[in-house]
């Protein structure tokens, strides 16, 4: 009978845990080191086991392998039993054994096709990085291992259902007695960076706080430096009691200073643990990311990248109340466009949208900034711009007849 078929989903984990779980269907019948030595299946019993679906070639997969790799061995200097086997999407084997010597965990062999494509099929596979989490008896423990990595580290551990249950409500506790102060010190740093000079947190309180996450070097992060940089300038003229914190997700102290050299705003001391453990707290998934703190030291919204592109200043204070105001705006400003029109940029009418009539996220086609809601589309071709630009590009079209 062919391995695959033997049984499918969790529920047929029963019939898999005997003579080493699910490493029983092997074809080449053992595991091997990053140096290439044949370790017995053996070594996997009654263990929790991290299946590691990945490749080199895919960055996203050369960002979680070290991070994975620091909670594999914090995990194994606590004891808990818990082991990595990397399931290889490489493309050759020259790829895979590079790849395999950045690990310090086990791999299925990589002339073991046959196994790699079952276990890619037993647990439906569609994306890598993917970290599939068995128990010490081979049932299915988790699937979004690789989510639960990135937000708990090693507390996750074992990552059942009851232990992400308590971290969830350990989260909700801290979200509701959250305070600015309690954010960003630690270890009796009551202060921020201010280009030498220490700011104390106290100065901050009562104001509506941005935390830039960013490194250098990122592209997307230097484009909307620049962005944030002209709406702070902004909302200082205006004496709005804003201010922005960067919390560095480099990898290095110079690689720090660079990226802040570059910044009008304050700074979180380079730290970083500190650093990654308050991304993990807001669950930040990609950088840059910017999470606004009102003046009561609650999270207002994880989405002031967003909002800054759609509003720039005038999204402060981020609050619901007045993005409500800000749509309410741009419906009445939406009257004096026309319903579709002949644009410079694309060769089919544009027709206005708004998000109750298609409209909805987008990216604009004319300046490359994120759009919601009103837009002019082409919906065959998955052409949207921002109104405004498109009222542009026709007066300036206009302007060389």
């Amino acid at each position: 009978m062919d391995a695959a078929s033997s049984s499918t989903g969790a529920e047929g984990y029963g019939n898999t845990t005997r003579n080493g779980g699910i490493f029983s269907f092997l074809s080449s019948g053992f595991l091997i080191s990053p140096s290439g030595d044949k370790v017995d299946l053996k070594e996997m019993q009654g263990k929790s086991v991290g299946l590691y679906f990945a490749a080199n070639w895919y960055w996203k997969c050369e960002t979680f392998t070290p991070v994975l790799h620091k909670v594999y061995h914090q995990l194994k200097e606590e004891g808990s039993g818990f082991e990595v086997v990397f399931v290889s999407s490489d493309e050759d084997q020259a790829s895979f054994d590079r790849f395999h010597r950045s690990m310090p965990w086990l791999a299925v062999p990589f002339t073991d096709l046959r196994s790699r494509r079952y276990l890619t099929q037993r647990f439906q596979i569609e994306g890598i990085p993917s970290l599939v989490v068995l128990g010490p008896n081979g049932e299915l423990v988790s699937a979004d291992g690789v989510e639960l990595v990135c937000r708990y580290g090693a507390r996750a551990f074992p990552f059942t259902s009851e232990r992400i249950a308590e971290l969830v409500e350990e989260e909700r506790l801290k979200h509701s007695s959250q305070t600015l102060e309690m954010l960003l010190s630690i270890e009796g740093r009551d202060y921020v960076n201010n280009h030498g000079k220490n700011v104390k947190l106290s100065n901050l309180v009562g104001k509506t706080v941005g935390l830039y996450f960013s490194a250098q070097p990122c592209p997307p992060c230097v484009k909307f430096t620049a962005k944030l940089a002209s709406v702070y300038a902004n909302l200082r003229e205006k004496n709005e009691n804003f201010e922005v914190v960067f919390v560095s997700m480099d990898k290095n102290i110079d690689d720090y200073l660079q990226c802040f050299d570059s910044m009008p705003w304050l700074a979180l001391p380079y730290d970083e643990e500190f650093s990654r453990a308050l991304a993990r707290y807001f669950d930040v998934q990609e950088i840059p990311t910017l999470v606004i703190i009102g003046p009561d030291g609650k999270t207002v919204t994880k989405e002031g990248r967003n909002l800054i592109n759609l509003h720039s200043e005038l999204a402060f204070p981020f609050t619901e109340l007045q993005l409500r105001l800000l749509q309410e705006k741009q419906n009445e400003e939406a009257k004096a466009y026309p319903s579709s029109f002949d644009h410079v940029g694309h060769h089919h009418v544009l027709n206005l949208v708004s998000e109750k009539s298609g409209g909805g996220p987008y990216m604009c086609c004319e300046c490359n900034e994120q759009g919601l809601g009103w837009a002019y589309q082409c919906l065959g071709c998955g052409y949207e711009i921002h109104l405004k630009c498109g009222r542009e590009g026709e007066e300036e079209s206009a302007g060389k007849k």
